[in-house]
């Protein structure tokens, strides 16, 4: 298949664009630094550094859209509010409407979101039928799966990937918690009872493959492991998995003080289950945590 990735320069597409290739696949990424992108995802790889590459002759079968401004690194002022904004529903958006214009419309377009879209929910069961929030990292993933759905109404095949958190010891939370905690300053984030819906980098990659083959499946999908785990939970076992203490406590007031309002990312939480990825049949190569951290760290 010839496949066009957003974001592929990201954590997870590099290890999407690795498993593809491997696939025998023909890949090209967008990316604003089209320069990097033979040396982060693979000498095979295209490059556009912008949309207006592709233009109504190139032909791609499938469009996977992971692109979008990292989401806690920064405080959230009106202007970071923006740019997270368009490097997500505008930027898709767009790819919509690059769709629109192409001769040969892909097959299948898998567009990014987050278990963010069902807001701090507590210890309700979240499957991909529950309710989107009102806050703004809700609104930011209900618009952006509203930007892909419009690509339907051109026979385009569109799955949401709802992800949770990834994990990989190269990058993303893992990779940001992993020095704390080997030093031994490994801390639960305030009452720790708020829900983590986590991942593991293989299975992600892994769920993508299924779902950009499997000819029936559309809609939202929960890209989670089956079984959620709060965040004293995560915290435990992440220390036992690297055998050192957790005697420290991130309190609640001192996160809100210091994120403002990203700090709800980190203090809410959703305990998403991927029913719908299930009904697929897929089988999870890490469904625990504690296997999911021997393989990363142990």
């Amino acid at each position: 298949m010839r496949i066009l990735i957003t974001g592929g320069t990201g954590l997870i597409g590099r290890h999407l664009c690795k498993a593809l290739l491997q696939a025998d696949h023909e890949i090209t990424v967008l990316s604003r630094h089209p320069e990097s992108v033979k040396q982060k995802c693979g000498a095979a790889v295209h490059a556009f550094g912008s949309l207006d590459e592709w233009g109504s002759d190139a032909a791609f079968d499938a469009i996977i859209n992971l692109a979008g401004e990292p989401i806690v690194d920064a405080r959230w002022t009106e202007k970071r509010k923006e740019l997270l904004w368009r490097s997500r529903v505008t930027l898709t958006e767009q790819v919509v409407q690059r769709i629109n214009a192409q001769r040969h419309k892909p097959a299948v377009l898998l567009s990014g979101s987050a278990v963010g879209y069902y807001g701090d929910c507590g210890d309700a069961a979240l499957d991909e039928s529950a309710p989107t929030a009102a806050d703004f990292g809700a609104r930011l993933c209900a618009a952006w799966e509203q930007a892909a759905l419009p690509a339907e109404a051109l026979n385009v095949r569109v799955c949401l990937l709802r992800t949770g958190l990834v994990l990989d010891r190269s990058g993303g939370i893992l990779g940001k918690m992993l020095l704390p905690f080997k030093l031994g300053l490994g801390a639960r984030l305030g009452d720790g009872t708020q829900w983590m819906s986590w991942i593991h980098i293989d299975d992600y990659v892994a769920m993508v493959l299924v779902l950009l083959h499997h000819t029936h499946a559309s809609g939202a999908f929960n890209m989670t492991a089956p079984e959620p785990v709060t965040n004293r939970a995560f915290t435990d076992k992440l220390a036992r998995a690297l055998h050192r203490p957790t005697l420290l406590i991130a309190p609640a007031a001192v996160m809100r003080m210091a994120l403002s309002e990203r700090a709800y990312l980190l203090l809410g939480g959703q305990k998403a289950i991927p029913i719908q990825m299930m009904a697929l049949g897929y089988r999870f190569l890490h469904g625990k945590l504690e296997d999911a951290l021997a393989d990363l760290v142990g």
